[in-house]
């Protein structure tokens, strides 16, 4: 179980004249750590490493970001041929754990081949699947997906599948072996932030102890900020930071967002209301003078 679940309230205890201690301002109040894939985390902010200016570019957005997961396309990375160990090479010494992904496989078969060549490569069983069903929208095919996902599964993988936000293919996710979910906010690259809310806030409703992390379409700050507030474990992103201006400043202004939006969603966001309601009393004695 992830740590959705806020503690309980303890019981009743005797009154104190003293007033709460409040916390130093030397220490703010930090996000909660968490677990997924069987590795406690602190940061709730998934980098991925295309796309970048420049190798050094790179080494500092992932230094600024925080971030202890960095994904890694191995498809892409071997068309670079022997660059591709130099690549790797630097982004290792980062220290961030290697999440590998199929991206760019069509097939639940290309996807798992490729899922095995990274767990010899990189000596791990994370492997972050895609298989895309559509080349405009690059919409996961839900059926190569699920399959793909159950045979990695039981071939020992901590599978993190790219999905769409669908609530039945996601189960059926679960039931292949999947222990956490990467719903997309919007289509990969586009920056659209989180088209439709209402499913990400049913997935998070419904699967209350899955890991679920908000992955692709991501276009700013203020979409990380909305996702953690929907009691999402963390996102994953990678053109909004790569694609920016100064790649390295936007890094540091989503790791921000990520703890602030995680921050609100445990300190617990206050209820909308359909008119206003005075936040100044305007009958009785608010005040004891």
């Amino acid at each position: 179980m992830n740590d959705h679940t806020m503690p309980a309230v303890a019981g009743s205890t005797p009154m104190s004249s003293s007033p709460p201690s409040s916390p130093s301002p030397s220490a703010p109040p930090s996000p909660s750590s968490w677990r997924v894939g069987g590795v406690e985390l602190h940061s709730r902010f998934f980098l991925g490493t295309a796309g970048y200016p420049s190798p050094q570019i790179l080494v500092q957005a992932i230094e600024a970001s925080g971030a202890q997961v960095v994904t890694v396309g191995l498809k892409r990375q071997l068309a670079h041929g022997g660059a591709a160990s130099d690549f790797y090479a630097l982004v290792k010494a980062s220290g961030a754990r290697l999440l590998p992904n199929t991206a760019g496989c069509t097939t639940a078969r290309e996807a798992t081949t490729l899922a095995r060549m990274a767990r010899e490569l990189f000596g791990t069983t994370w492997i972050k699947l895609e298989v895309v069903g559509d080349d405009y929208t690059l919409q996961p095919d839900p059926f190569e997906l699920v399959s793909a996902a159950r045979e990695l599964a039981r071939d020992g993988f901590e599978v993190f599948p790219y999905c769409t936000d669908d609530l039945v293919t996601c189960r059926r996710l679960l039931d292949a072996g999947c222990t956490v979910l990467m719903p997309w906010g919007a289509p990969i690259g586009s920056g659209q932030g989180l088209i439709n809310p209402y499913a990400l806030k049913t997935l998070r409703a419904r699967l209350p102890d899955v890991p679920l992390i908000v992955d692709a379409g991501i276009g700013s700050p203020m979409d990380a900020v909305q996702a953690m507030e929907l009691g999402y474990d963390a996102v994953l992103l990678n053109s909004a930071v790569a694609q920016a201006t100064d790649p390295v400043r936007m890094a540091r202004a989503f790791r921000l967002a990520v703890d602030a939006g995680r921050l609100a969603w445990e300190a617990g966001v206050m209820a909308e209301q359909s008119m206003a309601v005075p936040t100044t009393p305007v009958t009785g004695r608010p005040f004891v003078l």
